[in-house]
């Protein structure tokens, strides 16, 4: 799936049961798809079986549509393939009737550059089809009648089709994470310390990793990454980050990859967050996790938005989790500090920081050095043989090396991950034995 060639003039919908509809965040998803909303139609009321709106609302969105010259609705809303189907046939001819899911599909699709990426967009797009094929099939068994409600000649391989087309995107992806799971173990006997940005869109993760990250760029996928420029996007639209993005942190005595992975949006279904499993693997199985959110929002949307985010991480996350309160430029530090007492049931320690102005940075630095793992002090007391160089040279690439001393003997001092001080002692004890 491709960028839209041009921008395609939408009409936003939504529904809500109770309260006002906010069509901020869709409206935003709209365009960062490539559409431009020219009017929105929003309604109060319990969700209607056959046009999800009430069907006198649905007559109000096809005269904005005509009025407006639109070729999209855009609903906030879950809709069903019946609900779709009515609606459209409501609507001008050749008017395209998107869902929430479907339009996100669509970023996804627009953005995902690595074969990773594009597996999982596949794989949620199966899953959002499936039940509609089912649909189709469970109509056509008990209507007879193929076709039925304009969902389509009924096709009884095409539900086969995609059970079939999911296992093996599994398959593919589940191949995928192994080799990237062996890339992170390797990572970490050399030393590295992997820590993972999680948090909303546009909570500013993308610039905190430049800010974080000023060293050589790691691509955890091995191919090239859009965000693996020398200044990596971090514009204010959504998505810009899907795949995960890798790059090695300045500290001065931990090696520590920092990766940006994509941003978590509000109200997505089980089956969606599912199918990007694999890259939220990097999330769970890092070290630490940095969940960053923008203090400039109102505290009950950051408040909801760090329930979500718990709910997510916990699952499967067995790592330390650091809430960072991104955009101090934004607000003044007494509003910093109120927000700081409202959200301390969620994030009891937070860290405030602009990492567009790179300010208290210095300060998250130094969380992040003291929530990783701790280093364990070595001293080893080695003979003085030309293998004993390489292994030195080996202690200065994968440690902190505080002392070493030559004469008959060379004796270091460092500090290092526990795997990195194991392998250290079995290689020394390699070269007492052959020496010996």
């Amino acid at each position: 799936m491709t960028a839209r060639q041009q921008t395609e003039r939408a009409v936003i919908a939504k529904r809500v049961d109770s309260g006002t509809a906010d069509t901020e965040e869709i409206t935003q998803l709209a365009r960062s798809a490539g559409y431009e909303p020219v009017a929105e139609i929003t309604q109060t009321r319990t969700e209607d079986p056959a046009y999800h709106m009430g069907e006198g609302k649905v007559e109000r969105l096809a005269n904005a549509v005509a009025r407006e010259d639109a070729r999209a609705v855009i609903f906030d809303n879950q809709l069903g393939p019946y609900q779709t189907y009515n609606i459209g046939n409501k609507l001008p001819e050749g008017v395209r009737v998107i869902d929430r899911f479907r339009l996100i599909l669509e970023i996804f699709g627009q953005r995902a550059q690595t074969r990773k990426a594009q597996l999982q967009v596949e794989l949620a797009e199966l899953r959002y089809e499936l039940p509609r094929a089912e649909a189709k099939a469970s109509l056509a068994k008990r209507d007879e009648r193929p076709g039925f409600m304009g969902l389509g000649e009924y096709d009884e391989s095409r539900e086969r089709d995609i059970k079939s087309r999911i296992s093996r995107i599994r398959d593919e992806l589940a191949t995928i994470e192994e080799t990237e799971e062996q890339r992170r173990a390797q990572r970490r006997e050399s030393g590295f310390d992997l820590v993972a940005l999680a948090g909303y869109t546009n909570a500013g993760k993308s610039t905190l990793l430049r800010r974080l990250a000023e060293d050589v760029d790691v691509d955890e996928n091995e191919q090239l990454h859009p965000d693996l420029d020398a200044t990596a996007e971090s514009e204010d639209r959504l998505f810009t980050t899907l795949g995960t993005t890798t790059r090695r942190a300045d500290f001065d005595r931990r090696d520590v990859l920092v990766t940006d992975t994509v941003g978590f949006i509000s109200d997505l279904p089980h089956w969606l967050v599912e199918s990007f499993k694999s890259t939220l693997d990097a999330v769970y199985r890092a070290d630490l996790v940095l969940l960053v959110v923008d203090v400039s929002e109102p505290v009950e949307e950051i408040r909801e938005k760090l329930v979500t985010s718990h709910d997510t991480l916990y699952e499967r996350n067995e790592a330390p989790i650091v809430t960072v309160l991104n955009k101090t430029d934004k607000v003044d530090d007494e509003e910093v500090e109120r927000k700081r007492e409202a959200l301390s049931a969620l994030a009891p320690t937070p860290v405030a920081v602009s990492a567009k102005d790179g300010e208290n940075v210095d300060e998250l630095v130094e969380r992040i050095d003291a929530e990783l793992p701790d280093y364990e002090r070595e001293r080893l007391v080695l003979p003085m043989t030309d293998d004993t160089m390489s292994l030195v040279s080996w202690i200065h690439d994968n440690a902190h090396v505080d002392d070493v001393a030559y004469g008959d003997q060379v004796v270091i001092e460092f500090e290092a991950r526990p795997t990195v001080v194991e392998q250290s002692r079995a290689k020394a004890g390699e070269l007492a034995e052959a020496s010996a």
